[in-house]
């Protein structure tokens, strides 16, 4: 009997001891874990060009997307790219969907007092106005009276809302407020149709719309600036340290920067090759 006791208190500490393994242990902590490599789901919004949008064969491609492919390298991780409804990245990241959201994503005050963990700024952006060369709109004062689109959940609709940012510019739109609608891409087909005279959007994805439409053109001068950085879950602060620290390998060995070059985007918005 004191045998078998003996051998059950031995199989009790065994798994405690486990226990305690899986508590301490990260899976990101290890570049090859028993299991195979750490999969790294990075949610990103489907039809957002110049950052992540698919290509003429129907694949995922951008800037964050190779940038995360980059840093997936860098750790030994493998990439999984997981499209995420823009309106509801919050929501899908706390359920677990995906381990973070890197797609063009502005940073925002509201994000870190809800006690989201958001990286390092990568990437400095501006608001602008697209339109076409038809519709006679010049300036801002020209979109009284306009229909004026604009991506739902996107920091273009925050400034479009905001008393301190545009709001008063948005009231002057045709309903009193901008049309949201799901996407970018929505938002170009109807602005193409004439459904929308205007859109409000970032401009590197701005200069990616004008080169597929030819008759497309932004309007001098910027609504607003904001960064772009990662969002990560409150509980995921070191799996977001150890993306950081991969990122700086990135920009120190020039991938950061030809990368840019590759999707068109200007040196001086890179705002790590700044510190």
């Amino acid at each position: 009997m004191k045998k078998k006791t003996l051998i059950i208190a031995i199989i009790c500490l065994v798994l405690v001891a486990a226990a305690v393994v899986l508590l301490v242990v990260k899976p990101w902590e290890s570049k090859e874990p028993a299991a195979g490599k750490f999969v790294f789901r990075q949610g990103i919004d489907p039809d957002y060009p110049p950052f992540s949008y698919r290509d003429d064969q129907g694949n995922f491609t951008g800037f964050d997307v190779d940038f995360a492919k980059a840093v997936c390298d860098e750790l030994g991780w493998e990439l999984q790219l997981v499209p995420v409804n823009w309106d509801t990245k919050e929501i899908s990241l706390d359920n677990n969907e995906h381990d973070c959201v890197w797609s063009g994503m502005t940073i925002k005050q509201s994000m870190i007092d809800k006690g989201y963990v958001v990286s390092m700024a990568y990437y400095d952006n501006e608001q602008v106005i697209l339109t076409k060369k038809d519709k006679g709109i010049n300036s801002p004062a020209d979109l009284a009276g306009k229909r004026v689109a604009v991506q739902l959940g996107t920091s273009g609709q925050d400034l479009l809302e905001a008393e301190d940012g545009q709001l008063a510019l948005s009231q002057t739109f045709d309903g009193g407020a901008a049309i949201t609608m799901e996407s970018f891409l929505v938002c170009a087909t109807e602005l193409d149709a004439g459904g929308v005279d205007a859109v409000v959007v970032d401009l590197p994805v701005a200069n990616s719309l004008c080169a597929k439409y030819p008759d497309f053109i932004i309007l001098e001068g910027s609504l607003g600036s904001e960064k772009y950085g990662i969002l990560f879950r409150s509980t995921d602060k070191e799996m977001c340290e150890k993306v950081e620290g991969a990122m700086k390998k990135v920009v120190e060995n020039g991938t950061y920067e030809k990368l840019a070059e590759k999707y068109g985007l200007e040196k001086d918005v890179l705002c790590l090759l700044k510190k």
